[in-house]
């Protein structure tokens, strides 16, 4: 089982990268400073220390953000294992019901779990990270984890989820990823789908902390755009050449919407893991 998630994490950055998101890094082009295969490196260094059996969340975001440190030299995917981390500790035990257990996950996080987080963020430093008043990641750990994300929720989409239960991923990233598979082909345009339906619904909060809220409504509205062009298409094809002309628009602004990315990796990732728990009909 173990094998199987980390496999089933290292599969869902794959189909992340797959699609053409502009911003970000994908199969079509490279970022302004990262690459293609530091992404891929990033995810297989990362995936064993996510399954590490019986380890705590806390331990698994740390051991994922060092072994990506040690690969790239660089953060690629802190948010991706922030929000990846408590999904494979509530799959471990092979559950009826992901989200249930994953609220048990979340529940049960502690000021240890914080401790080791608060580490894993320093040692990554992502752009924009800034300071707090409150639960500063450079300062020792007062609080759970989960509390110390709520903290942050109405500043940080990805903290956001450890308060909510993830109800980004649950009500709308994997409804959107089933209606999407069903009616695309390829899967990268049902990947697609997931991540303009997440920057279309809320201003990019990585884009926020670097660019400010200006920066990050823009880009929120051009993604309706292609949301609404995507849902209406019957060959998703003819938006690529628009796609990629936004892609390198922004990446020429360093405008990179990386929590909207991030969360299309939690929500395909949670798609993975629903094919290796007992039920295909996984109620969660």
């Amino acid at each position: 089982m173990t094998f199987d998630i980390a496999a089933a994490f290292a599969a869902a950055c794959c189909d992340e990268l797959d699609a053409p998101k502009p911003g970000n890094v994908h199969r079509f082009a490279d970022g302004r400073s990262k690459t293609l295969l530091q992404f891929v490196r990033s995810a297989e260094v990362a995936a064993p220390a996510l399954a590490m059996p019986g380890a705590t969340v806390g331990a698994r975001i740390l051991a994922a953000v060092e072994a990506t440190a040690s690969a790239v030299g660089r953060n690629t995917n802190l948010g991706i294992i922030l929000l990846c981390a408590p999904l494979a500790a509530a799959a471990e035990n092979r559950p009826a019901n992901l989200r249930a257990a994953l609220d048990a996950v979340l529940e049960g996080l502690d000021l240890e779990d914080a401790r080791l987080a608060f580490r894993a963020i320093a040692l990554a430093a992502p752009g924009g990270l800034g300071s707090a008043e409150r639960h500063d990641v450079r300062a020792p750990a007062t609080v759970t984890l989960r509390a110390a994300m709520a903290e942050a929720a109405h500043r940080d989409r990805v903290a956001r989820q450890y308060a909510s239960g993830f109800q980004d991923v649950f009500a709308s990233g994997e409804p959107t990823l089933v209606a999407a598979l069903a009616r695309f082909a390829e899967p990268r345009w049902a990947t697609l789908a997931v991540y303009l339906d997440f920057l279309a619904a809320f201003p990019d909060t990585h884009v926020t902390r670097e660019h400010g809220v200006a920066a990050a409504e823009q880009i929120r509205l051009t993604a309706e755009g292609f949301r609404n062009r995507l849902q209406a298409t019957a060959d998703p094809a003819e938006l690529l050449t628009d796609l990629i002309r936004w892609d390198q628009l922004l990446k020429s602004r360093g405008h990179n919407p990386g929590t909207s990315a991030d969360l299309t990796v939690a929500t395909l990732f949670v798609r993975r893991l629903r094919n290796i728990l007992p039920s295909a009909r996984n109620s969660g």
